[in-house]
C-alpha cells in the first residue's frame, strides 16, 4: 500500500528548517501533539492541538492547500496570541499544553494536559472565547491542580494525553497517573459520572509506574494514545516502548493479550539509537485504526509504522518518514522534506487520509493512500 504526502500545514522550511513563527498565526503551528480528522455534523473537519501555542486550531473542511489558515482558534483571544491560560490566567476559556483532541457525536473533546482536565464542548466552537460545557477531572473551571490538589481518585486526572471512543466506551489516557479510564456509557454528560473501568492500576488511589513493579500485561508507564475498533482496544504505552492490545474490550482490569514493539509483556527495552527493525518501537505516542489499517507514531524513531491488516502481526508492513525500516534519523539527517518526520506525536486515520502531527517540524502533514 502506497502513501504520499498531500498537504503541509504550518510554516514552510526555507533552508531545510521548519521553525515556528515569532508570533502565532492562523496558519502556522508550534509543536502540535494531537490531531483529529473525520466527520462532524455531515462534513469532514480537521482539529489540531497546537500544543506549544496553548490553543486548538479548527478547519471546517479538510485543508486542500499548503499553509491554509484555520477557521477557528480555541483557547486564545485571537489567532495571534499565545501563552498558557490565554496568556492572562483565564482558565475558563484558556488552555495549557493541550494534547489529545476528538469529535464524537458532534461534540469536541480536548485533553487540556497541564490544566489536568478534559474539556467537552457540546458543539464545534465557532469563536475563541468559548467555555466548555463539561469539565472532567476538576471541580470547577478555575481549578487546575493535578489530581485536584490531593490524592489520586477515580474522578481526578494528572496530565491527561489521549482521548478516544472505541467499542462504545469513552477512554482517557490519564498519563501522569499511569492508567487508562473508561466510561462504558460513552462520553459522560455529567462530571458526576465516574469511570467504571480503570486499566493499569489495582485501584483508584494507585498511580505508580507499572504498578510499582516490572512491566507486565496489565501495567503502564506512560500511556498516551488510545484507539480501537468495535472489538479491540489498543493503547500506546510510550514509556514501555510498546503498544498493548485487548482483542476483546475489557470490562474490568484484566491483562492485555496483544503486545507490539516488545518480544513479550515483561520487557520494556529501548533499542539503541541505531539501526531499527519493523517489530520494535521507541516511545510510541499515538495510534489509530480505521478497521483496515493500523498506524502507530513511532515517535523517537521519527517514523510512522503501518500494519495493512486489522489483525497485526509482530512486524509492521510499511513505514512512512524513513526510506526503510532500518534508518531512524530526524528528517533522515537532512533538511525537512514533505515526506520526512521529526518526532511525530499524533495521528488520525479517516477516509483514505492520514493526518500526522509532526511535532519536531512544527507542522501537520496530510498523507493520502493511493
Amino acid at each position: 500500500m502506497t502513501w504520499y504526502p498531500l498537504t503541509w500545514l504550518g510554516a514552510p522550511a526555507p533552508g531545510g528548517l521548519a521553525l515556528p513563527a515569532a508570533r502565532p498565526t492562523p496558519s502556522w503551528l508550534y509543536a502540535p501533539r494531537g490531531v483529529y480528522l473525520g466527520p462532524c455534523d455531515g462534513r469532514d473537519v480537521l482539529v489540531v492541538a497546537d500544543t506549544g501555542n496553548h490553543r486548538v486550531m479548527i478547519w471546517h473542511e479538510v485543508p486542500a492547500k499548503d499553509e491554509q489558515p484555520c477557521d477557528v482558534v480555541l483557547g486564545q483571544p485571537d489567532a495571534v496570541s499565545e501563552g498558557p491560560a490565554a496568556g492572562c490566567g483565564d482558565t475558563r476559556t484558556g488552555l495549557h499544553l493541550p494534547t489529545g483532541v476528538l469529535i464524537h457525536d458532534g461534540k469536541l473533546v480536548v485533553a487540556d494536559g497541564w490544566h489536568h482536565r478534559v474539556l467537552v464542548y457540546s458543539r464545534l466552537p465557532e469563536k475563541p472565547h468559548t467555555e466548555p460545557d463539561l469539565i472532567l477531572g476538576q471541580p470547577d473551571p478555575d481549578s487546575v491542580q493535578p489530581n485536584r490538589g490531593g490524592d489520586c481518585r477515580a474522578n481526578t486526572l494528572y496530565w491527561p494525553f489521549g482521548v478516544a471512543v472505541a467499542g462504545g466506551r469513552f477512554y482517557i489516557a490519564d498519563t501522569g497517573n499511569r492508567r487508562v479510564l473508561g466510561w462504558s456509557g460513552g462520553l459522560p454528560d455529567s462530571a458526576d459520572v465516574e469511570p467504571d473501568l480503570i486499566l493499569g492500576q489495582p485501584d483508584a488511589a494507585s498511580r505508580a509506574e507499572n504498578r510499582g513493579g516490572p512491566p507486565g500485561p496489565a501495567s503502564f508507564r506512560w500511556p498516551h494514545g488510545i484507539c480501537g475498533t468495535r472489538d479491540r482496544l489498543l493503547v500506546a504505552d510510550a514509556g514501555n516502548h510498546r503498544l498493548l492490545g485487548w482483542t476483546q474490550h475489557p470490562d474490568r482490569d484484566v491483562p492485555a493479550d496483544l503486545v507490539l514493539g516488545q518480544p513479550g509483556f515483561d520487557t520494556a527495552t529501548e533499542m539503541p539509537y541505531g539501526p531499527q527493525r519493523a517489530d520494535v518501537l521507541r516511545f510510541p505516542y499515538a495510534a489509530d485504526t480505521d478497521g483496515a489499517v493500523l498506524a502507530v507514531a513511532d515517535t523517537a524513531n521519527n517514523r510512522i509504522l503501518l500494519w495493512d491488516t486489522p489483525d497485526p502481526g509482530e512486524a509492521a508492513t510499511s513505514v512512512l518518514g524513513q526510506p526503510g525500516f532500518g534508518p531512524n534519523g530526524e528528517n533522515r539527517w537532512s533538511g525537512v522534506t514533505r515526506d520526512s518526520l521529526c518526532w511525530p506525536y499524533g495521528l488520525a486515520l479517516s477516509g483514505g487520509l492520514l493526518a500526522v502531527a509532526d511535532s519536531g517540524n512544527n507542522r501537520v502533514v496530510l498523507w493520502s493512500r493511493a
